[in-house]
């Protein structure tokens, strides 16, 4: 595949129709410091593995578009993007990250595009972008991407420091299922329950394979939103986290921070904010997601 590199354990794993969750990049490139941000991507290839199967962390390195990286590589981009920062991969980077020869950290929209053309189903991820509060032509390229790519995205929701009933509303009109992983409820990334629906429960990785093979079985070229409240010993009560939010939106305005840096300023100031429970709640929600998601490949593989 023209600008791509597939590590050669992922290739003989989807050549044997063995189990492969595609993980994403930004969180260690963009969403923790060094060296949290290098363990918390060895523990998510760990916990994939520990579940039975393999671990495919995708990012840009040199131009290539990796899907499958080696220990030394996780460490270089670790380590890169604490000392010279790289770029922020999504759907519109790909382009200027290849031409250019650059590293980068794909988001939940570029880790899309890339797991759908190596042939990825599961995909592991802590929570996905959607519609900013108080902004809502700021849309992030993750609701798009999840209406064209055929993929099981394991999430915690939608991050919280999002407009989240209208982030439903777009997953709605892109014809994207939203199921509950047993709850009837969408988690709120940091919290385990918003007071909004999901469009429909699961409460077994078998029920949620089976609900992926119908809704592909039937043409629907759209992503599975698989939404898992966070552990109960690490979720935060959803108050406390608003008001966190509520004084980080307000800083973020009046600091003009915009565009891609929103994310990561805001979940940045919320640990902050909340002496580090949030921290404490987006890694457990993480390493969760990588439990679910093995169990799901297997269920998909089988």
């Amino acid at each position: 595949m023209t600008y791509y590199k597939i590590s050669s354990l992922v290739a003989q794993a989807l050549q044997a129709k063995q189990p492969v969750v595609a993980l994403e990049s930004t969180v260690i490139t963009h969403g923790l410091p060094f060296p949290q941000n290098l363990e918390l991507a060895r523990n998510m290839e760990a916990e994939v593995r520990a579940g039975g199967s393999l671990p495919a962390t995708i990012a840009v390195i040199d131009g290539l578009i990796h899907v499958g990286l080696e220990d030394d590589e996780l460490e270089r981009l670790a380590v890169q993007a604490r000392d010279v920062g790289v770029r922020k991969v999504s759907v519109r980077d790909f382009g200027p990250a290849i031409a250019l020869g650059e590293c980068g950290g794909t988001t939940v929209a570029g880790t899309l595009v890339a797991a759908e053309a190596a042939g990825l189903r599961v995909f592991a991820t802590g929570g996905i972008g959607g519609v900013h509060q108080g902004a809502p032509f700021d849309v992030s390229a993750d609701l798009q991407q999840l209406a064209r790519s055929p993929v099981v995205v394991v999430c915690a929701g939608a991050k919280a420091i999002l407009d989240l009933p209208a982030t439903l509303e777009v997953l709605e009109t892109m014809g994207v299922p939203v199921v509950g992983y047993q709850t009837d409820e969408f988690p709120a990334f940091y919290s385990r329950s918003s007071g909004l629906p999901v469009s429909v429960r699961a409460d077994t990785p078998g029920q949620v394979a089976a609900i992926a093979r119908a809704h592909w079985g039937l043409g629907m070229r759209s992503a599975v939103l698989l939404t898992v409240p966070p552990p109960e010993d690490a979720a935060l009560p959803a108050d406390a986290v608003q008001g966190a939010i509520q004084q980080a939106l307000t800083e973020a305005a009046a600091q003009g921070i915009h565009g891609q840096k929103v994310t990561p300023f805001m979940l940045g100031r919320v640990s902050e904010l909340t002496h580090g429970d949030s921290l404490k709640a987006n890694l457990a929600l993480l390493l969760n997601n990588g439990r679910l998601a093995a169990a799901v490949a297997r269920e998909l593989a089988g």
